[in-house]
């Protein structure tokens, strides 16, 4: 597609951070938006009525948790039932349970799994019949640098987001036939209210690692979102890095 206006894109995990930032971006661009939420209700029916006055064809926000497969396939079957179509998946929910190994419970690891990881596979396996049905669609899978580099605290969340980038690969591989693109988007330390939840002290520490010596914008990363969405006719299977050089 050479523009998202018109689209019918849906954005997990879309009431807040990134989510939000990518949802406001491509609905600035004038496409129909799907805005899931799983807890931040408040938000994304607020952004869906805010999107609607800013130029988004069409904004509804839907709950579904997507670590649940029959939530995450009732997201995309209501999707469907309401604009008859899905252009664009916009994987971004996610979780995080930081604790050291010898910390981390069975069940810190398998919660942050199962959103992280397992989630992604639940909504492109509904999606499938109809990208596959359209011959087209773009996939967009929102990893993190953490599952490249590797994360003190994060074993969890850096085995989801490194198994995303391979799941991403193979994806692309199987739907290159029906003209459906997969790619990953790896941001870096990013600007959204988690971070600034992190003390002065540690995002002083943060910042002298990378090499832009700043951290990235969420707006920056819906940018890339959005060029792979119109602009990526010929990019599949690919792991763009936003990450200020911390890893190269």
């Amino acid at each position: 597609m050479e523009t998202v206006t018109g689209a019918v894109v849906v954005v997990t995990g879309a009431g807040r951070g990134i989510g939000r930032a990518i949802a406001e971006e491509l609905g600035r661009a004038g496409a129909r938006l799907v805005l899931n939420y799983s807890q931040s209700k408040e938000q994304a029916e607020s952004l869906a009525a805010k999107l609607k006055d800013e130029g988004a064809q069409d904004a509804i926000a839907v709950r579904a948790d997507v670590s649940d497969r029959t939530q995450a396939a009732n997201l995309i079957d209501e999707t469907v039932r309401r604009f008859d179509r899905l252009d664009v998946l916009v994987n971004n929910a996610g979780i995080t349970i930081d604790r050291t190994l010898k910390n981390l419970t069975f069940d810190d690891w398998e919660q942050v799994i199962q959103t992280n990881l397992n989630g992604y596979f639940y909504t492109v396996k509904a999606a499938l019949p109809i990208f596959m049905r359209q011959e087209d669609g773009r996939i967009i899978n929102i990893s993190s640098f953490v599952g490249q580099m590797g994360n003190f605290g994060q074993a969890n969340y850096a085995a989801a987001k490194a198994g995303v980038i391979g799941f991403t690969k193979t994806a692309a591989l199987e739907l290159a036939r029906s003209h459906v693109t997969v790619n990953a988007i790896c941001p870096g330390f990013t600007d959204t209210d988690m971070y600034a939840s992190v003390p002065d002290d540690v995002k002083e520490k943060i910042v002298k690692r990378i090499p832009l010596g700043r951290v990235g914008t969420a707006h920056e990363i819906a940018r890339a979102v959005r060029f792979l969405a119109e602009d990526g006719a010929y990019i599949t299977g690919q792991t763009l890095n936003i990450n200020g050089g911390i890893y190269m």
